[in-house]
């Protein structure tokens, strides 16, 4: 997955993943419900940074807000305590509700002690607006759909026009959902960084694809319109790092997305969530002193690249796996391939 190595598009410098996607991150995994129907183009998309219980056994992780036009849930406690507990949903921005309370009853059912002997949970929603494509006023996301996208979660999953991202459009073709990966050395020993990406921003005549200004001959082609969108970015490592570091290998995210044509417009929603499978913190500790471990401040610089790439590819490959999509007000937006 990720881009084909025989598509002819070449992203970055460094190694990618076996799969090249992001759960070549051990542990992680993904899972879709795609509603794709005459009026409804739209889902849910599941991370799962560990198989295990989440709640019991957290994620050290961190949230950086490139811009914040956006409607996500649980990047406050993310940002103050530095954990991820529950799964992370990706959906539409009016079903953020919805899948607020699904994924409350998830955790609830599979932690009898939430909100009785300890305290209440942290879930992590994000989205983007479909609305271009989906009737999204229809609320067709209902409590079931991610519950079934966190069952169906796995180490192989599709990209493009599937799950939260059957929807959405991005730098004027259809955008979705993309995934790639980087294997770097540290100490002799390898590692992986990984992303996954809703792409949902931009304007056709900003699109580049490993360089090439492609937006330019997309726009005389097609209609200009305004930059407005978002897109939700996911990083996942193996890496040992804090949350201190997992917020600066967030912030670099804005990197990749501007090699893909990005400004980050007034109303891009454009967030990242890094976290690592690295250092895992218990609900319960036996102890009062815990031990972690962090990478050496210097050798960031090889996880920033690696992030960087993951992100830009992810994002391409969101576009490149997609299908020309007809929206429930006949709207047409074709895929990259059509222009490739």
């Amino acid at each position: 997955m990720g881009l084909d190595k025989n598509c002819g598009i070449v992203i970055g410098k460094l190694k990618s993943g076996t799969k090249n996607l992001i759960t070549d991150v051990s542990g992680v995994k993904v899972g879709h419900v795609t509603l794709n129907e005459e009026r409804v183009k739209t889902g849910v998309t599941a991370i799962l940074p560990h198989g295990g219980n989440l709640f019991k056994e957290k994620v050290m992780s961190a949230s950086y807000v490139l811009n914040g036009f956006g409607k996500s849930m649980g990047l406050i406690q993310i940002d103050e305590l530095g954990t991820i507990e529950t799964p992370i949903i990706m959906t539409n921005t009016l079903s953020v509700g919805t899948a607020a309370t699904a994924l409350v009853k998830y955790m609830l059912q599979q932690n009898d002690d939430i909100g009785t002997t300890t305290g209440t949970v942290n879930c992590i929603i994000t989205e983007c607006n479909d609305g271009s494509l989906n009737d999204i006023r229809g609320l067709h996301v209902k409590e079931e759909h991610i519950i079934q996208a966190i069952s169906d979660c796995s180490d192989v999953f599709e990209e493009g026009c599937v799950g939260s991202g059957t929807g959405m459009t991005c730098l004027g073709v259809k955008g979705g959902i993309g995934s790639s990966s980087r294997v770097i050395k540290l100490d002799n020993k390898e590692y992986t960084v990984g992303a996954i990406v809703m792409s949902n921003f931009g304007m056709n005549g900003d699109l580049m694809v490993s360089g090439e200004k492609i937006g330019a001959r997309i726009s005389k082609i097609e209609e200009n319109e305004k930059d407005k969108g978002s897109i939700i970015i996911i990083i996942a490592t193996d890496i040992p790092l804090n949350e201190r570091q997992l917020k600066r290998v967030a912030k670099r995210s804005a990197i990749g997305l501007g090699r893909t044509g990005s400004i980050m417009g007034n109303g891009s929603g454009d967030i990242c969530i890094a976290f690592t499978t690295a250092n895992k913190i218990k609900h319960y500790s036996g102890k009062e002193i815990i031990d972690t471990k962090l990478i050496y401040e210097d050798s960031l610089d090889i996880v920033f690249r690696a992030a960087i790439e993951s992100v830009e590819e992810s994002i391409i490959s969101s576009l490149y796996h997609a299908e020309t999509t007809v929206g429930y007000s006949r709207k047409v937006v074709k895929c990259l391939k059509e222009y490739l």
